[in-house]
């Protein structure tokens, strides 16, 4: 028999995400709706396990749908890897009469979470929130709409100085173990090579392709690099290799790092994300737990974390034939 729900918390775990807060809203106007009480627990896991909770209703959240980063602060938690860290946890929920959890965040956040519940059957409900898209079950992770933006409008003015220096530009985007920023973004951007953790160009290739791009015509030219391709041993490495063979080209690396974490969630993650807390309390209600709320062909499902955790997407064959085909 389902446990009675009646006071939900709610917190955000692993590295920020643009559309967090949108997420943090959505649960706590959700439980307001519903005459649920929530609670905001502050520095994820660390947080859970100092009890460092703070009470929150309907006016808690104003003004927070368009910020990026968490008001619920985010922060790595070793203790909790332990079995004595995870009963201090469960023992301060007790104490706070928490009866469930939302988490917003990754792979590892989920993994915690599924522990967690199996120790302790502790409702639990994902969200997933991480700029990768890196989770299965879910077509859109949030907060990576806006961080392909957020790429695109980088790119766009590095390619004007590109242009008037007629310099080759390597820039660095992150996706250590999937490319789906690089891929979608340098796409987007109309770079002239992506370098992606799934596929091992080669060195060759990446000459080869930027060899065709000088005949052709074009003085300048921007490739996209996923931090975790493996033609070169990184970005710098790749920018020497292209120097020594290719003395013609003037080039430059910039590596874009934190930035592309940052700034105002689009409409897409805001609304994403607004239906997903909505979907994550519902479904509490409902009896269900160790699930993880995401999107696919426009219609929210629930996958079981253990599911969502076991790998990371795949790769779009389709657009990468698409770029194949757009740096001709």
């Amino acid at each position: 028999m389902a446990k009675e729900i009646k006071k939900i918390g709610v917190f955000t775990s692993g590295g920020d995400s643009p559309g967090m807060n949108a997420a943090i809203r959505s649960v706590v106007r959700t439980c307001a709706y519903l005459n649920l009480d929530c609670v905001g627990i502050y520095r994820g896991y660390q947080g859970m396990i100092e009890g460092d909770f703070k009470p929150m209703d309907a006016r808690s959240v104003n003004n927070i749908i368009n910020k990026g980063g968490t008001i619920l602060k985010s922060a790595r938690c070793d203790e909790f890897r332990t079995p004595e860290g995870r009963k201090k946890a469960h023992d301060q929920l007790v104490s706070e009469g928490i009866h469930a959890l939302v988490v917003i965040g990754g792979n590892g956040s989920f993994a915690g979470a599924l522990l967690f519940n199996e120790e302790f059957d502790f409702p639990v409900m994902g969200i997933p929130g991480t700029i990768d898209n890196d989770i299965l079950g879910s077509s859109f992770t949030i907060g990576f709409d806006t961080a392909i933006n957020t790429v695109v409008g980088a790119i766009d003015k590095i390619r004007d100085t590109a242009s008037s220096h007629n310099r080759l530009f390597f820039i660095e985007v992150m996706g250590r173990d999937v490319g789906h920023i690089a891929l979608n973004a340098g796409v987007g951007a109309g770079a002239e090579e992506i370098l992606i953790p799934e596929q091992n160009l080669g060195l060759e290739r990446l000459l080869d392709s930027l060899k065709r791009s000088k005949k052709s015509g074009k003085s300048s030219s921007i490739v996209i690099v996923a931090e975790g391709d493996r033609t070169g041993k990184n970005v710098f490495e790749l920018k020497e290799y292209v120097e020594e063979h290719l003395p013609i080209y003037d080039v430059r690396v910039s590596v874009l790092g934190h930035m592309q974490r940052g700034g105002n969630p689009t409409c897409f993650d805001r609304v994403l994300a607004s239906r997903m807390g909505v979907k994550a309390v519902e479904s509490l209600l409902e009896g269900k737990s160790n699930y993880m709320v995401g999107i696919r062909d426009t219609q929210l499902i629930l996958t079981p974390i253990s599911e969502a955790i076991k790998a990371h997407t795949d790769i779009d064959e389709e657009l990468i034939r698409v770029s194949d085909i757009m740096t001709t």
